[in-house]
């Protein structure tokens, strides 16, 4: 049958090939749970086997969802949510978990269900199981927004103090993030009360209205925001310290390349010139060069040894700007936590080599039975970690190039940028 499905004739009549996308589809409802009573499994014997060896029930299960994560090819966090996700469906919501099988919920409807009935108690959770998605001719044609309107409509029916407490928890979970976007944006969010959230919009949108300029309602509302919360022109440079790093050449226009913003990502390398040549032509800013080395064959940054048992500033920056990003495969989280690949108390060193620039809760999910991380240094010079988990399946992860690659020591350059000389300062 599987087979079946994935032998594509792009000749066939249109009938037949809408019938496979929805057949594939189902099939995909079906594999999610099938990999929902998967991670179940493993978490129950491994919570037994440590069980069994004396693991206290806190401790009891810690780095299953990072397994999870990994074998998914995901990253740790969604790790958790899938861990929860199938948790709630086999043990709590065996009617949702039935739609899913019989491919009437995709994966993110089942997610849905699940997330809006979190805050129930076991008992009021299988009742909205039952009530919302035990005739699956009724889930069809209901959209995403629907549904979870339904889901939440019965949770607060059954349980009015539990959805109360929940949105009074959610307000202490307020906070700003960012990430990147496409061609050289980014995307900073921030998660607000709704009040407060809507003022905000409103605020915005009501400054769109009376502007009478060239610019479309979203830069104006873009630019406002950037106004009013540094307290600058939104075209002006903000005296906020950026770390840059840049190839010679491409900083002196010598070639065009990639460059790296530490808690951004890539950058085209004229990008990062502009931002460089903007700080030094406002007399208000100051800016300045570190010198990093790096392998001229892979753009691999040197390492830096100490003897001390935390990660010295300077060496916790290069561990920083080498990394970039969580090393865990497929964790894009920011680098929160310089650790010790072999653990301190295990006679691991406080250097490069070792070090590794993690997510806090990569740094966690390590340290639980079973888990061993490796790092090397490869003859091209680049930073390698071997991360093993406790089922024995391995796992690579590299640190990225340098942008650009090296050709002329920095200390040998004198740089005028704009008539302006950049001190340049050895690392």
């Amino acid at each position: 049958m599987f087979d079946e499905l994935l032998d594509i004739d792009p000749g066939a009549e249109e009938s037949v090939l809408v019938e496979r996308i929805a057949a594939i589809e189902r099939l995909k409802s079906a594999a999610a749970a099938a990999q929902a009573r998967l991670a179940v499994a493993l978490d129950s014997q491994r919570r037994a086997a440590e069980a069994v060896a004396g693991v206290p029930a806190a401790r009891r299960g810690r780095g299953v969802a990072a397994e999870v994560a990994l074998a998914r090819r995901d990253s740790p966090t969604r790790g958790n949510r899938h861990l929860g996700l199938a948790k709630a469906l086999v043990y709590e919501m065996p009617h949702t978990l039935a739609a899913l099988e019989a491919g009437v919920l995709s994966e993110w409807r089942a997610t849905i269900v699940v997330r809006e009935s979190a805050c129930l108690d076991v008992e009021d959770r299988r009742r909205l199981d039952a009530e919302l998605c035990s005739d699956p001719a009724a889930l069809d044609g209901v959209g995403d927004s629907a549904l979870a309107a339904d889901a939440k409509a019965i949770a607060y029916r059954l349980d009015p103090h539990a959805v109360v407490d929940r949105a009074a928890k959610a307000e202490t979970e307020r906070n700003v993030t960012i990430r990147p976007a496409p061609d050289t944006m980014t995307y900073v969010t921030a998660l607000l009360p709704v009040a407060q959230g809507v003022s905000v919009y409103a605020a915005l949108k009501r400054e769109a209205d009376v502007c009478c300029d060239a610019r479309s309602r979203g830069q104006v509302m873009a630019d406002t925001l950037i106004e009013r919360v540094t307290g600058r022109p939104a075209d002006q440079p903000v005296p906020i310290a950026v770390n840059v790093v840049i190839s010679d050449h491409a900083l002196l226009g010598a070639e065009q390349g990639a460059a790296a913003i530490a808690g951004y990502g890539s950058v085209p390398s004229a990008v990062a010139q502009k931002m460089i040549l903007d700080t030094v032509a406002d007399a208000r800013s100051r800016a300045t060069l570190r010198r990093l080395y790096a392998t001229p064959t892979s753009g691999a940054l040197v390492a830096l040894e100490s003897r001390s048992r935390l990660f010295p500033k300077g060496l916790a920056d290069f561990i920083g700007l080498r990394d970039q990003r969580c090393r865990t495969p497929y964790c894009d989280a920011p680098v929160r936590h310089r650790d010790h690949a072999t653990p301190h108390w295990r006679g691991g060193a406080t250097s490069g080599v070792n070090g590794l620039g993690t997510c806090e809760a990569c740094n966690y999910t390590k340290e639980a039975p079973g888990w061993k991380v490796v790092t090397a240094v490869a003859d091209d010079g680049t930073h390698t970690a071997e991360f093993t988990t406790p089922t024995g399946a391995h796992y690579h992860s590299a640190a990225p190039p340098m942008p650009g690659t090296p050709k002329i020591p920095l200390s040998q350059a004198e740089l005028y940028l704009n008539g302006e000389l950049v001190r340049v300062i050895a690392a």
